[in-house]
């Protein structure tokens, strides 16, 4: 076994320096981004190379039932081969014993990537670009808010008690004062991702009651993709130690911001490493231009995966931090596609329309897409909108039922993010819709039980 630890990144070594090594979490992110897998002892997972799970995780609704997703063998759940990624292997050091985490990848018995596999979906993408030469950058923020324990689900979230004893404050955006409140939570999410080997760019309180964001530094798409996932999992690990919750919905209390899991993208050429975005005087390029065309023409047809649930929308409320539009503006936070101010060279366009509730890996995939689209199609985007952009109307689907029924049509994207996933998501997805419309809310007994 000496000689596998030998080959591990080096955080892990680290991690397991003079210690002895238990177990082994093999993992693959599902459709909504949950680790499935399973745990084996350190010297059984030594000595295999692959192990097998039913494609049949990957059709499951994030309520744990089972979308008509099968495909022409009908559900007979077969058997997939899942072969570790051994540079994503990293500590897990919540755990009681010494216990590292591993990223598998899916591929079926002929040796093919699954292609709704999520992991798979955005290496695809990712591969597009490559094969015009050019090699995407993204940088996601995570937001995420810190919240009491809520064992009834018909009881409202509140935000957690901070350390003076008192409920978190909203409206306190990059006050240190209201980070310092969850200092302890926010020490061991520092420490677990030290372990970890994950470089945090920062930590600010955002707008919301007890919200929070975390900016991770900008570099390869699917190794931040990895990254988004294990940290949900860190953040959450390390809240629990503290009698709170963290959770990643994209509007979990109301008359609050929303949780958004922000996108910066670049596009760098493979050759010369040069921004495309960006010419030899530091100009903006026709690429800059074609890539924000696509994302406002694609992005509504890509909703149903950058917002994947019912609660996704509540989040696009007029002035509460939250695009409504489609608009491109030049540091502009009220456009759902805004330009940061940098320098040439780091010349990148933001979507703010994905939730933080969305599948790192397919949230990603698909705001590469729309770019990837749009490069192709060499298309120009509507002028810069200037000023307040909430003044205007809003173009985004306001359900989760009109975002599905755009992307079931969406031909060109499920080109770019594999057929056979855009059909898969589609049902699953559908069938979670169908399923909530089923349920009875508290504001209909309210409200509809002694008065129609």
């Amino acid at each position: 076994m000496s000689d596998w630890i030998d080959d591990l990144p080096e955080p892990a070594r680290d991690y397991l320096e003079g210690r002895r090594l238990d177990e082994v979490e093999c993992i693959i992110p599902d459709l909504p981004g949950i680790a499935r897998g399973k745990a084996v002892p350190a010297k059984k997972f030594s000595r295999q190379e692959y192990f097998h799970l039913p494609d049949s995780i990957f059709y499951q609704t994030i309520t744990g039932e089972w979308g008509e997703a099968a495909g022409a063998d009908g559900f007979i759940e077969k058997d997939m081969i899942l072969r570790p990624d051994m540079s994503t292997a990293t500590a897990a050091p919540w755990t009681a014993d010494w216990t590292l985490q591993v990223i598998h990848d899916a591929y079926d018995r002929d040796g093919e990537p699954v292609q709704y596999s999520p992991r798979n979906v955005l290496k695809r993408v990712v591969e597009l670009y490559r094969q015009q030469g050019w090699e995407p950058v993204v940088a996601p923020e995570m937001e995420f808010f810190l919240v009491a324990r809520n064992l009834d689900p018909a009881h409202a979230i509140k935000p957690m008690m901070g350390r003076s004893g008192r409920p978190a404050a909203a409206r306190q955006a990059y006050s240190m004062t209201a980070v310092d409140e969850f200092g302890p939570v926010i020490d061991d999410i520092y420490d677990f991702a030290e372990a970890q080997g994950f470089e945090i760019d920062g930590i600010t309180q955002e707008g919301g009651a007890g919200q929070l964001e975390i900016n991770l530094i900008h570099g390869d798409p699917v190794r931040l993709a990895d990254e988004v996932f294990y940290f949900k999992r860190l953040i959450r690990e390390a809240a629990l130690r503290h009698d709170c919750y963290a959770t990643f919905m994209a509007k979990p209390i109301e008359d609050e911001p929303g949780s958004a899991m922000h996108m910066h993208h670049s596009v760098l050429d493979i050759e010369t490493g040069k921004n495309i975005f960006s010419d030899t005087k530091g100009g903006e390029t026709d690429a800059f231009f074609h890539f924000i065309a696509g994302m406002q023409n694609h992005m509504p047809d890509a909703l149903a995966v950058l917002a994947p649930y019912v609660n996704s929308y509540r989040r696009y409320v007029k002035d509460h931090a939250a695009p409504i539009n489609l608009e491109w503006g030049r540091d502009n936070r009220t456009t759902g596609i805004r330009v940061p101010l940098s320098k040439p060279n780091s010349r990148r366009v933001e979507n703010r329309l994905a939730g933080m509730d969305c599948n790192p890996y397919l949230g990603i995939a698909a705001s590469l897409a729309c770019g990837f689209l749009g490069l192709m199609d060499k298309k120009h985007p509507k002028p810069e909108f200037k000023g307040d952009a909430y003044e205007g109307d809003g173009d985004i689907p306001q359900v989760l039922g009109s975002a599905l029924d755009l992307f079931e049509e969406a031909t060109g994207l499920h080109e770019v993010l594999g057929p056979d996933f855009a059909r898969v998501y589609a049902i699953v997805k559908r069938a979670e819709y169908d399923e909530f419309l089923q349920v009875i809310s508290p504001w209909e007994r309210e409200h509809l039980l002694m008065n129609v």
